[in-house]
């Protein structure tokens, strides 16, 4: 990041009242966590898959679990293992703080499933989860708009096979087969009502910022959404990528340095 970059970004941060965080994939990444970047990184990270040849298009699918429920359960068991092992890196946290420095504070809009701000401690009424969250379930049918934690879920995964070892979850109202709460693709069995809501409290909050600055980080163009959610905000945009950084807004800085050299950088010149 250059000083010039460095110095635009803080003065967009010190003119605003509310932050806006856009989140993708990439923030993800200095905890380390993978991107999935293209098939081979998703392969990379679950080789029992790159075995069988099945595309990351093709596990997180709803018919997925149809087909093979114990396979599809096994990739997202280990992912909900994995989120809940995982410690957000320290640019969580100053986030929070940039957030803390604003009359109206901070909302996230992010399309990871991980609950990783959560951990962070990021409160559950100052964020949308675009994609949904594998820390809740819903029935695969579904039989009803229900959608419930996941914290009974223990999942037992062999990683030769990417196999969830019995019993699966089970929706407990009609006792067929539980999956995550997530948009999957071609998804028609999502259940939105919990990410509704979560829109509805953005709103609520955007329509009391005056200044809004929005700060953008590791997402990308291949899964577009919080790219548009943030360009569509008509504000000033700090974009956060090492490999997409350009800003095609007037009001914009592209960074394109990871997420966490970044903020560090942007918390060091704010002082």
């Amino acid at each position: 990041m250059s000083a010039a970059e460095l110095s635009r970004a803080a003065a967009l941060l010190r003119a605003a009242d509310g932050l806006l965080i856009g989140a993708g994939a990439g923030i993800g990444v200095d905890s380390g966590l993978p991107d999935f970047r293209g098939d081979h990184g998703f392969w990379r990270a679950y080789p029992p898959l790159a075995a069988l040849g099945i595309r990351f298009v093709e596990i997180a699918n709803p018919h997925s679990f149809d087909a093979n429920p114990e396979l599809a359960w096994g990739f997202y068991g280990h992912r909900l293992a994995l989120y809940r092992a995982t410690v957000p890196h320290a640019g969580f946290a100053i986030l929070r703080d940039l957030g803390a420095r604003l009359e109206h504070g901070a909302f996230v809009f992010t399309s990871n499933v991980d609950g990783q701000f959560q951990r962070a401690g990021f409160g559950d009424d100052r964020l949308v989860e675009c994609h949904g969250s594998i820390h809740h379930l819903q029935c695969t049918r579904p039989c009803s708009d229900a959608i419930w934690p996941a914290d009974g879920v223990d999942p037992r995964i062999d990683p030769t096979t990417c196999l969830m070892t019995p019993p699966l979850p089970r929706c407990p109202r009609c006792g067929a087969l539980a999956r995550p709460n997530i948009l999957m693709f071609g998804d028609g069995r999502w259940l939105d009502a919990r990410t509704e809501a979560q829109y509805a409290r953005l709103e609520r909050w955007r329509a009391q910022v005056s200044n809004l600055v929005v700060i953008e980080l590791g997402a990308g163009t291949d899964v577009p959404s919080v790219r548009r959610m943030c360009e569509a905000q008509g504000a000033p945009l700090v974009r956060i990528n090492p490999r997409e950084p350009d800003v095609r807004t007037g009001r914009g800085v592209g960074v394109p340095l990871g997420a966490l050299d970044a903020l560090a950088a942007l918390r060091a010149s704010l002082g």
